[in-house]
């Protein structure tokens, strides 16, 4: 069983910048970045491959975040820029133990959550 660990969570401004992390306890293939705002589904926000060949990004923020990982690290990290109150979300980080396409929204571990909070 694989545990995911994020990090990198916290209250900003919107306009503001923030990054979150997440570290695999063992390797892992497609990774993804989902949401959950108070009130409202799940969301995928972003994917991304194996050998980071191929992403995925939801079109709300498009242009705004980019997702990364480092496989030596067993690390995946999404960068969120000009951020919005629309952005306050418990965000969750999740992997595939297989490769998947990165639209997949069901995935095999997940992390606990970290808490982004987008002030007006």
């Amino acid at each position: 069983q694989v545990q995911l660990v994020e990090s990198g969570g916290g209250l900003v401004q919107a306009g503001g910048s923030l990054r979150l992390s997440c570290t695999a306890s063992g390797r892992t293939f497609t990774m993804g970045w989902f949401r959950q705002a108070p009130g409202k589904e799940r969301e995928l926000v972003s994917a991304i491959s194996w050998i980071s060949s191929s992403t995925y990004y939801a079109d709300s923020v498009k242009g705004r975040f980019t997702i990364s990982r480092d496989n030596a690290k067993n690390t995946v990290y999404l960068q969120m820029r000009s951020l919005k109150p629309e952005d306050t979300a418990v965000y969750y980080c999740a992997a595939q133990r297989a490769p998947t396409v990165v639209t997949i929204t069901t995935y095999d571990y997940w992390g606990q959550g970290t808490q982004v909070t987008v002030s007006s």
